[in-house]
């Protein structure tokens, strides 16, 4: 008997009268590393949503670590659930010091306010900040840190909470090539750690997938194309299927990559 961490079982989302998905179902389980790609429009980002209980369905079961939607309060949740995005960190304080977001993100907070902490709470928001490379400008303003290294701060705001789910939100999108190896190499070693119990990955690109991560899923137009193991879901006809073009998937040494293959003019 399986206890998924994320069960969702024939959801449909619909804004007014567009269906964004329809009869979805996704399985996560525990103890596994899971890269979702898809096209722009496909429902990833929106989908994660659901599983951080942050946005209802129109329709279906979602269950997230034992809870089912509906029986649950969802910010009891949000302390279990650590997500990490972009859209998240547009919204953190600039005057604010990395090692302030993080401690904040202790009580689901995005600053400290009239919250208690103590020196256990200081110093994970220290050791998580040094594990992420950020030990040397953990007491600088958030606003005066290199994009990678806001992306940083906010990989370990949702590490703070020690979340049973880390869902990581297109973490490596408009970081430089450095940056960005730099984060695969931190999420890499992440994933050898035995918590959080699971963790869901968003990305456009194969590229962005850390090594370690063992499932995938490709949505397209709202649907997925295959779900499962990772060498059995990233492969040419599936990533084909899903953006239209045709591709050459690559694994070497635990990376992905892809490219288009040439064709014959028409």
């Amino acid at each position: 008997m399986t206890d998924p961490a994320v069960e969702v079982v024939d959801a449909t989302l619909a804004f007014g009268d567009r269906v964004l998905w329809r009869d979805l179902n996704l399985s996560v389980q525990r103890g596994e590393f899971l890269a979702v790609l898809g096209p722009n429009g496909s429902g990833k980002t929106t989908l994660m949503s659901v599983a951080a209980m942050r946005l209802w369905p129109t329709a279906g079961t979602v269950v997230v670590l034992g809870e089912r939607y509906g029986r649950t309060d969802a910010r009891d949740m949000w302390r279990r659930v650590g997500v990490a995005s972009s859209a998240l960190e547009g919204t953190l304080r600039g005057d604010l010091t990395a090692h302030d977001l993080i401690l904040s993100a202790r009580h689901g907070a995005t600053e400290p306010w009239w919250h208690v902490y103590d020196e256990t709470d200081h110093d994970r928001a220290f050791d998580l900040a040094s594990r992420l490379g950020l030990g040397g400008r953990v007491e600088q303003a958030f606003e005066t840190l290199s994009a990678g290294e806001r992306r940083r701060v906010s990989i370990a705001r949702a590490l703070m909470p020690d979340p049973d789910l880390l869902i990581l939100d297109e973490p490596a999108a408009n970081l430089d090539l450095a940056a960005r190896e730099w984060l695969l190499a931190d999420l890499t070693r992440l994933a050898a750690r035995p918590r959080p119990l699971a963790t869901i990955l968003v990305t456009h690109h194969l590229e962005e997938i850390p090594a370690g991560f063992d499932h995938a899923l490709v949505l397209a137009d709202g649907r997925p194309v295959a779900a499962g193991r990772i060498g059995e879901v990233l492969r040419d006809d599936v990533l084909e299927a899903a953006f239209g073009l045709p591709l050459t998937v690559i694994h070497h040494e635990g990376r992905w990559t892809v490219r288009a293959r040439a064709t014959d003019p028409a």
